[in-house]
């Protein structure tokens, strides 16, 4: 397997939990959340310290989720 594929291992999806979006590893942390702080500007570090549960990994494994879903959309002009 392509090891950047592997870090999708800890995304995970649970019916009920955050309304059924995709978390990391389980815990009610939404990867559209770290998203969210990564474009506004929030250092990779600031996160890792205000949520000490989470590894370099985990957003490393983020963004590669989001290329994965943008790859794989039909394209689409910008306008």
């Amino acid at each position: 397997m392509n090891p950047r594929a592997d870090l999708l291992t800890c995304i995970t999806q649970t019916p009920g939990q955050c309304g059924g979006h995709p978390c990391i590893r389980g815990m009610r942390i939404r990867v559209s959340d770290i998203l969210e702080m990564l474009a506004e500007n929030v250092s990779v570090s600031e996160i890792l310290e205000d949520f000490p549960d989470l590894e370099l990994e985990d957003i490393q494994a983020c963004l590669y989720l989001l290329g994965s879903i943008e790859h794989n959309k039909p394209s689409c002009p910008l306008s």
